[in-house]
């Protein structure tokens, strides 16, 4: 944009009002110089690459995100704030300001290497407004706030949930004409022409051809509009505002005097006024309902009339120094606030404002352009931290930036639980997934206090128009004081949690089955994903059963409770299919893995329980003890559930949870290079959901043998007794520290009889979970056993085997009791 000089006028207003001084904690020059302003400018187009929606271009840096909502009625554009509803109003305003930032002040973008993605990302929303335009009216808004604005969660996720709470498969949009909108959208076009009319000329021609159909439409309606359903977020109040500031635009597009004129004779007259007063207002900012002042500044500029600079200096002077009596609130740090909903938006919008006046309209008056400038420097510098707190205001910059910003798909949210998010310490700490780079927040109260919470709104809102003058702001101090581009932005982020995993525990056990209870979770946010085919594997080793002359044949599997049974994604259970030897699995699939996807409480995980078994009438063979995925399993309630990487998870073919039988790991199938496998412990703070599922039990299918464990005693003392992840093994050698009395019986009392080991009650030398399952039945006169095995059974030395005896057994199995027998009363 080329440098208007202003007219000078002979007659000079004498401005009144206060001298108040502005705070300040240090110079402007040693602010200035302790600040990268071309890092902000380029984490500010980070933030908003987050904010795209629809196809992400190539170009996008930002790889947790994704595709999303792709059948939007007009894809693409910015999604508005936190939030994933995308606002004509609000794009075009932000749009604007961007390309405003540009052409005023492109040389500096140059200078730090950001002019093609500051492009890029400009034309994302310009392309948008195009596609709002239908011709004869708009589209205002798309998305259902009912629905938005009470789920949490992430973008790529956002339509899955959006079809299953509702039944649609795409998001309602809304029409209307508006002249407040349609203005907008004609100012934010203009400056796109302005912007590529030299690099790009079809496209430019393009954006103008919409602009001035925007504005003719807007001009000719001159009324709000019947926009209703964005009312309850944004609601448009005056439109001559909206025209004023688009007819000088396209003036600046076009040159022609029509503009101007229509400014002079219809929309200044219009304009608002003072309170009680026929002056035209100075008080307020700039913002997406208010574009008054920022249309006077281009007034006073395409002009070059001193009438329209001195009453666009009364505006500054209102944020400075005062002007007639009045004077916006200053903090004690010496920021101007506006009010407590986005006060760094207003204030640093109006940053950007004092730039350009500075450089159109005071480039020759040294005492109000260093007046100005000062003024600009310092809301700028606040917000990096050159405050009391030293808190800086934008995200991912310095070292004491807000952490629980108000933000949806950034958070990385699984279960549509948000209000811990952003705490960094206690025990509900829960920080976000990403870092959203260069989002400007709300920003503090009138005494510069700031409430780092999720919850509390009005500080940690972030917004595309929060963003818009700030960085059109920042534009003005790369070329000012210059910056640098950091090469190694954005970093790369590695996922701070198991995407996906497997939690389990033993349901029931006894001498011929196995019954698990399984937790499939879907925890993805780099990106948010849903997985459609999707399965896990359970390995078991068949050994015992070829030891006894029996084979795979004798094995049947089935499935007793799912809980997506009556969704799409209902599972099935595979026949055994042999992995190596005697080691064979059961893959249990999804017929739609969408059913396990990271979007609320009924989602983020799958249960399952399921049973392998051999017949009823052979007892005494059946050993879960050896089977891999066996390993590290409890019996108990949900406490009991632990995560195994022991159950491996596949998409598709693909590996993507847990280490199968021979140490394949994820990470083997992604970089296809045989290295040594090191399993982590696995992750024992995955946040538990409350909902309440159903745990139906799986029922024998011969009652003589159903499950009659003494439910007293067992499973309640495990769901009282804390599991934690050093339980590796419910198998408990012989020669483990703990003790198992071993009493030799004397040749001349018993003849041949083998040592007694107490516990070992199926006289295989081991003291493990079969043991305490064969005692049980034992215990309820299921069962009998030899002399040998009834003696071992005796864990309380009273001369009787009883459920007390299983339970001293149970204990001793998952080291809660260090040695048996126990001696009566002890």
């Amino acid at each position: 944009m080329r440098k208007w000089l202003a007219v000078i006028s002979a007659a000079v207003l004498t401005f009144t009002g206060s001298a108040a001084a502005i705070p300040a904690l240090t110079t402007d020059a040693e602010a200035n110089a302790a600040y990268n302003y071309g890092e902000a400018l380029q984490k500010s187009m980070f933030f908003y690459e987050v904010q795209q929606c629809g196809e992400l271009p190539e170009w996008n840096e930002v790889t947790w995100r994704d595709d999303c909502m792709t059948n939007d009625f007009v894809p693409g554009g910015w999604f508005d704030a936190g939030d994933h509803l995308k606002f004509t109003l609000t794009n075009a305003y932000a749009a604007t300001m961007l390309g405003w930032g540009l052409l005023e002040y492109g040389d500096g973008v140059d200078a730090v290497g950001q002019r093609e993605l500051y492009e890029n990302n400009l034309q994302f929303a310009l392309d948008y407004l195009v596609g709002c335009d239908l011709g004869d009216e708009i589209v205002y808004m798309i998305g259902d706030g009912a629905f938005d604005h009470v789920w949490w969660g992430s973008a790529e996720v956002y339509m899955a949930k959006f079809e299953l709470m509702t039944g649609e498969t795409e998001r309602p949009y809304y029409t209307c004409n508006d002249s407040c909108i349609e203005a907008q959208m004609a100012a934010a076009l203009s400056t796109g022409y302005l912007c590529f009319k030299d690099s790009q000329p079809e496209k430019a021609e393009e954006y103008l051809e919409h602009a001035k159909a925007c504005f003719e439409r807007a001009d000719n309606n001159r009324s709000i509009g019947d926009d209703t359903a964005e009312h309850s977020y944004y609601k448009p109040s005056t439109f001559y505002d909206d025209l004023f500031y688009a007819a000088n635009w396209l003036y600046m597009a076009t040159g022609d005097q029509s503009y101007l004129d229509l400014c002079e004779s219809d929309y200044i007259p219009n304009l608002d006024k003072e309170s009680q007063s026929t002056e035209l207002k100075y008080t307020w900012g700039h913002c997406w309902d208010d574009t008054m002042q920022g249309g006077m500044l281009l007034y006073a500029i395409n002009t070059g009339d001193a009438t329209w600079k001195t009453q666009f200096q009364k505006h500054l002077e209102y944020w400075t120094t005062g002007y007639g009596g009045k004077q916006i609130t200053y903090t004690p740090d010496g920021l101007p606030w506006l009010t407590n909903w986005g006060s760094l938006r207003h204030a640093t919008t109006t940053a950007f404002l004092a730039y350009v006046a500075v450089d159109e309209l005071f480039a020759d008056d040294p005492t109000y352009s260093q007046k100005y400038t000062d003024f600009a420097d310092n809301i700028m510098n606040y917000a990096f931290g050159n405050n009391s707190a030293g808190r800086s205001y934008v995200v991912g910059m310095g070292e004491n930036y807000p952490q629980a910003w108000h933000h949806r798909t950034s958070s990385g949210a699984w279960n549509d639980k948000w209000t811990n998010i952003g705490q960094t310490e206690g025990d509900d700490a829960k920080p976000h997934a990403h870092i959203l780079y260069g989002a400007l927040v709300g920003g503090p109260d009138q005494n510069d206090g700031y409430s780092d919470k999720i919850s509390d709104y009005q500080y940690t809102e972030v917004a595309i128009d929060y963003n818009a003058g700030f960085t059109a702001a920042l534009c003005a101090m790369v070329e000012k004081y210059g910056g640098t581009s950091d090469p190694d932005f954005p970093p790369t982020e590695t996922p701070k949690w198991d995407e996906f995993s497997i939690s389990a525990s033993i349901n029931q056990a006894a001498s011929t089955y196995t019954e698990l209870k399984v937790y499939a979770l879907n925890h993805t946010a780099w990106p948010a994903r849903v997985i459609t085919d999707l399965s896990y594997n359970y390995y078991f080793d068949i050994t015992e059963l070829v030891d006894a002359g029996m084979s795979i044949d004798d094995v049947s599997v089935r499935v007793g409770y799912d809980q997506h049974a009556s969704d799409k994604g209902v599972i099935s259970i595979s026949d055994p299919i042999q992995y190596d030897g005697n080691i064979y699995y059961v893959k249990l699939s999804f017929a739609d893995g969408s059913v396990v996807m990271p979007t609320g409480q009924s989602e983020h995980r799958s249960e399952c329980q399921f049973r392998i078994s051999i017949p009823d009438n052979i007892q005494g063979v059946w050993d879960p003890t050896n089977d891999y995925s066996f390993e590290g399993l409890v019996q108990g309630g949900e406490d009991a559930m632990i995560i195994t990487d022991k159950i491996t998870m596949y998409d598709g073919d693909t590996l993507i949870w847990g280490t199968e039988p021979d140490g394949t790991t994820p990470d083997d199938i992604v970089t296809t290079t045989p290295a040594e496998t090191t399993t982590a412990a696995p992750d024992t703070t995955t946040e538990t959901s409350t909902e309440t599922t159903a745990s139906e039990t799986l029922s024998s299918a011969s009652s003589t043998t159903q499950e009659t464990t003494d439910t007293t005693g067992t499973e309640s003392t495990m769901a009282t007794t804390e599991v934690t992840t050093t339980v590796t093994t419910v198998s408990v050698s012989t020669t483990a520290s703990t003790i198992a009395t071993t009493e030799t019986t004397s040749s001349s009392q018993s003849g041949n009889k083998p040592a007694r080991l107490y516990g070992d009650i199926n006289l295989d030398g081991n003291i493990n979970m079969s043991d305490t399952i064969l005692l049980s039945k034992r215990s309820l006169n299921l069962v009998d056993l030899s002399e040998v095995a009834e003696a071992n059974a005796d864990c309380d030395l009273d001369g009787s085997v009883t459920g007390d005896d299983a339970m001293i057994l149970l204990q001793f199995c998952v080291q809660i009791i260090e040695k048996i027998p126990i001696t009566p009363g002890a």
